[in-house]
């Protein structure tokens, strides 16, 4: 067979050498040990977890090392591509806050070694395959459908191994007439890889997550361009991988089973692979049948990055969760480490699980409570703006009516050692602050149990004539234990204890009369705070209020 002329026959336009193509990418000038990582998402229109999750890995190797971390679009597969999937996945990153340093973007290209959507680089794929045809290491395959399922028909009667390989790989060795035919009439046609690999034999191979293991050697004569000249994933990895000077390749452990044919890809390139860290499955308990399960897009709503915004979870709460997923050590540091920012923390591969990582909303929400009690009151308002001008559109107005009382209300309990940790979601913070506006205002007048509706009028309007709007926390409460003492109730909680038969109540059940009466309801934040916030008017319209349906 004449392989130079075989290789003229199938890529004629290609008139490129591989180190023509080479010399376009050189090495690229880091520091010793810093990484290269890319995230290469297909457009498909969903963005889902695992995605933030492996990429989360992707950023921190790069960026902890002094490395690069880029975006390439990885849309050779034009029947699952939907219209705006580019700007999905750059959305959904954007919203996630992760830096890519380059790649690609909705308008040009950013960095030196794209372009970084492959759909653009099937000249540079078909370089390196007329460079394989050429040295008898690919050939074309002309068959068809049929004759693929007809082949796997055989297999499956002879309880043989499924694919393209040995006796099966009839195109394999076919002459040039036999080639020549099928150009002339214009039948379509793959280029395979040859194997020269078998699966008695055993390859050895050091992942980054699942550690030391042998994989079976690839005897499988994988496509590597398909029929429309644009390759396979396969293939289209290996080059880019190559070009762009990847170190580190993270992907989910679901693409183990392809790890042999791609560290054989990088063996005919002569080429050194990068390494790769197959990452854990995320997984979650099943409420019907209480075992573990993978997440599914059909039932897990949870699943989709979009599902993160909508519902409101800050961006970097999820992605402190997902630290505490991908390494068992993230939540000691954390807890000794309580203001510092999560990408001070010393990430490493080998503190990854190799084994499903399991996910748990209820957890997510409990991390997300810690990340926003440490934010400031105007990072908190800017974040819920942001959120509910988008998401709630009525609450955005109200909350925004007046910036400086609504930042005064969030600032409340906020610092210190022991924050409050009212928040998971910004979509907690209208039902948190919702009494603030009377648009919202929904009260719950009933009273402590040992209140009478009488002596819950009497409260109210003993502090209604006191009130001052610029007391102090401790004034407010000297005038509750004052008002306790005149209406029968103990004015220490600790005396209403041990004698119980001498009051008809405590000053607590006198402090929580004045809250309900102004908030509405039993919960809520420091009231003398609240109510500074609020303004005389405001309170004593909710006092009278709250004293016209006692009756």
């Amino acid at each position: 067979m004449d392989y130079n002329l075989l290789a003229e026959k199938l890529f004629p336009h290609i008139t490129k050498t591989p180190e023509d193509i080479l010399a376009q990418y050189p090495a690229r000038q880091l520091p010793e040990g810093a990484k290269v990582t890319r995230m290469g998402p297909s457009p498909t229109g969903f963005m889902h977890l695992g995605n933030l999750y492996g990429a989360l890995v992707d950023e921190r190797l790069a960026h902890q090392s002094g490395g690069v971390f880029y975006l390439r679009i990885e849309d050779t597969d034009k029947k699952r591509e939907v219209e705006g999937g580019v700007q999905t996945i750059i959305d959904a990153f954007t919203s996630f806050g992760l830096p890519f340093d380059e790649g690609a973007t909705m308008g040009e290209d950013r960095g030196a070694y794209g372009p970084y959507r492959q759909s653009q680089r099937a000249e540079i794929y078909q370089t390196f395959v007329k460079s394989l045809v050429q040295r008898g290491m690919a050939y074309p395959c002309f068959a068809t459908e049929e004759e693929l399922a007809a082949m796997r028909e055989k297999q499956e009667a002879a309880k043989e191994n499924f694919g393209y390989y040995g006796k099966y790989a009839v195109w394999r060795d076919r002459p040039m007439e036999d080639i020549e035919a099928e150009l002339a009439k214009g039948t379509p046609y793959v280029v395979r890889f040859r194997s020269e690999g078998s699966i008695e034999h055993k390859v050895r191979h050091e992942d980054l997550v699942k550690g030391k293991m042998e994989v079976t050697e690839n005897d499988q004569d994988v496509v590597i361009l398909k029929s429309d000249g644009i390759p396979t994933y396969h293939f289209a990895h290996v080059v880019d991988d190559h070009l762009m000077g990847t170190t580190v390749v993270v992907r989910g452990e679901e693409w183990l089973a392809t790890l042999p044919v791609h560290l054989q890809l990088f063996r005919a390139m002569g080429w050194k692979a990068p390494k790769y860290a197959h990452t854990a499955q995320l997984m979650k308990i099943d409420e019907e049948t209480g075992s573990k399960r993978k997440l599914s897009k059909r039932k897990d709503p949870e699943l989709a990055l979009t599902f993160y915004n909508q519902q409101g979870y800050p961006a970097p709460s999820v992605l402190e969760y997902l630290m505490t997923l991908l390494n068992s050590n993230f939540e000691e540091w954390r807890r000794a480490n309580p203001d510092k920012p999560m990408n001070d923390f010393p990430f490493s591969t080998k503190k990854m699980s190799g084994s499903g990582a399991l996910f748990d909303i209820d957890k997510l929400k409990d991390v997300s409570k810690n990340v926003i009690s440490r934010m400031s009151a105007e990072d908190v308002y800017d974040a819920v703006a942001a959120w509910s001008e988008k998401n709630d559109p009525e609450f955005h107005a109200l909350f925004t009516r007046e910036p400086d009382k609504t930042r005064a209300f969030l600032a409340i309990g906020r610092g210190g050692k022991k924050p409050r940790k009212d928040l998971a979601l910004w979509s907690d913070v209208k039902p948190y602050m919702d009494f603030l506006f009377d648009e919202l205002f929904a009260p719950d007048y009933t009273m402590p149990e040992h209140v009478s509706k009488d002596d819950a009028k009497a409260i109210l309007n003993e502090f209604k004539g006191q009130f001052d709007e610029n007391d102090t926390p401790d004034d407010f409460f000297a005038k509750m234990k004052a008002i306790a003492e005149q209406h029968g109730f103990a004015a220490e909680t600790k005396a209403y204890k041990q004698n119980p038969e001498q009051y008809k109540g405590h000053v607590g059940d006198v402090s929580m009369v004045v809250r309900i009466a102004v908030a509405g309801r039993q919960n809520a934040p420091d009231m003398q705070s609240v109510m500074h916030i609020m303004g005389a008017e405001q309170v004593k319209a909710r006092l009278d209020k709250c004293i016209a349906a006692l009756g």
